[in-house]
């Protein structure tokens, strides 16, 4: 248990080195040796828990996602127990939540929105914000509804770029940013609502 516990502290003490390295100097000009002097550990160590810098970038962003994910279902646990039930608000209560963590977590974001990453990693991180998109709209959408593949690619694309902006602005104007830019989103409704309002009655 003592092995368990010094190995998870060993691990967590490499992560906050090598996030205040990246931040410092960069991914592309980080070295080992820089992450393992700040952690006040050994090369052989940062081995055993990670295959090198770019695994170190990997574990950071993913509990940078977590944390992202814990936000949005607390901002939409919030929206609903305050009466909303508006699939599409909810979602966008979710993408504030998300924008609003990017800017609590202006330095952190940062390392990843920044160009300064892994072979691959812009790639990746367009795909995972659209997954993130897509596992909200699919946390609303009623079975029997369709998939609205133009409105995924539209918030996601918008959410990339929201993020690149709002964590180089002070953080009044980048709440303010992230105020408009979800109001402008949320007027998006799914097609087949667009079309089930504009169809006409029956008289």
């Amino acid at each position: 248990m003592r092995v368990s516990h010094r190995g998870a502290a060993t691990r967590s003490a490499l992560l906050s080195a090598a996030a205040h390295v990246f931040r410092t100097v960069g991914f592309a000009k980080a070295g080992v040796s820089e992450v393992v002097a700040e952690a006040g550990a050994s090369v052989g160590s940062l081995y055993h828990h990670f295959s090198g810098k770019a695994d170190l970038y990997m574990a950071l962003y993913e509990e940078f996602q977590q944390r992202q994910q814990d936000r949005t279902h607390r901002a939409v646990g919030d929206a609903r127990a305050a009466g909303e039930t508006d699939p599409t608000r909810l979602m966008y209560a979710a993408a504030r939540a998300y924008l609003e963590g990017c800017i609590e977590e202006r330095e952190t974001t940062l390392l990843f929105f920044s160009g300064d990453g892994p072979p691959g990693f812009d790639s990746q991180l367009r795909t995972r914000l659209r997954e993130w998109t897509d596992r909200n709209v699919a946390l609303f959408r009623k079975a029997d509804e369709p998939v609205d593949e133009a409105l995924l690619m539209v918030v996601s694309g918008a959410m990339l770029v929201a993020v690149a902006e709002v964590i180089r602005r002070d953080d009044a104007d980048a709440r303010r940013l992230a105020d408009d830019i979800t109001a402008l989103l949320s007027r998006l409704e799914p097609r087949h609502v667009a079309e089930r309002r504009t169809a006409p009655r029956d008289e």
